[in-house]
């Protein structure tokens, strides 16, 4: 049988969110070496800048255990100019309110991805990917993306690789987690979803910090790794899955 591999993706990292993410991660190191691909949030809303914060050097340890740490945005929030029609307004105050790239234009967007690779390059953190918050990105974040310099992105179905966003098929388990009726949803969904790509060569998991905040969530991420780990799963990051992916194409 083909290897199956396991993405265990934490979003929004940052320090209001450690708070959450501590005990689940104390949980999950409890089950033995899962590699973990961390999105980094430089500047959360303005006010949490990484560099000044303990998670600096929580990260760097989880670095050096073998973890991947992935750019997700600079602040991860809106700040455009309020939304001009029904679709902008929907994905920008229903969707989400985070869509920092959503809205920014090739130059902008190119400014706030180097000011990223400019922070990891001055912490010495290796940087191959980038995942714009929301997955929402804009015309001109591709082009500006597609000129980075990084190796890849993604979306809620893929890993795209860059500078062609070269589809890999990469699905994923996501909640929503603002409320108890998108809760309930969420958990129905994602069960549908294992269901669904049980035999799928990879599967992401991707949490969030609210997603933490309720017994209902913790309970089920946590129950689904294990679940995904017994079914013979291989956890990787992200950065390891596209070099496996690039390795078993070299050998093909």
């Amino acid at each position: 049988m083909a290897e199956r591999h396991l993405l265990i993706v934490l979003h929004d990292v940052a320090p209001p969110g450690w708070p959450q993410y501590r005990p689940f991660v104390e949980a999950l190191d409890q089950l033995g070496p899962l590699p973990l691909s961390w999105l980094v949030v430089p500047n959360f809303h303005h006010r949490h800048p990484l560099q000044a914060s303990p998670l600096r050097d929580i990260l760097e340890q989880r670095l050096a255990r073998g973890d991947e740490l992935i750019l997700h945005g600079f602040h991860h929030c809106d700040d455009e100019p309020p939304p001009r029609d029904p679709r902008d307004w929907f994905m920008r105050r229903v969707y989400t309110r985070e869509g920092e790239f959503f809205r920014l234009d090739e130059q902008r967007a190119g400014e706030r991805l180097a000011r990223g690779v400019e922070l990891f390059k001055r912490l010495g953190w290796p940087l191959q990917g980038f995942v714009a918050p929301a997955w929402l990105m804009s015309a001109g974040t591709r082009r500006a993306l597609a000129r980075s310099g990084l190796r890849y992105t993604s979306d809620p179905r893929s890993l795209l690789l860059l500078p062609n966003f070269t589809a890999l098929p990469a699905p994923t388990l996501v909640w929503t987690s603002r409320s108890a009726w998108r809760r309930g949803l969420s958990q129905a969904w994602c069960a549908a979803q294992l269901r669904r790509y049980q035999q799928a060569p990879v599967l992401r998991l991707a949490l969030h910090p609210e997603d933490l905040r309720h017994p209902s969530g913790r309970a089920f991420w946590l129950a689904t790794v294990r679940r995904l780990l017994d079914s013979g799963r291989i956890p990787l990051t992200k950065a390891a899955w596209l070099e496996h992916c690039r390795t078993q194409r070299a050998a093909a």
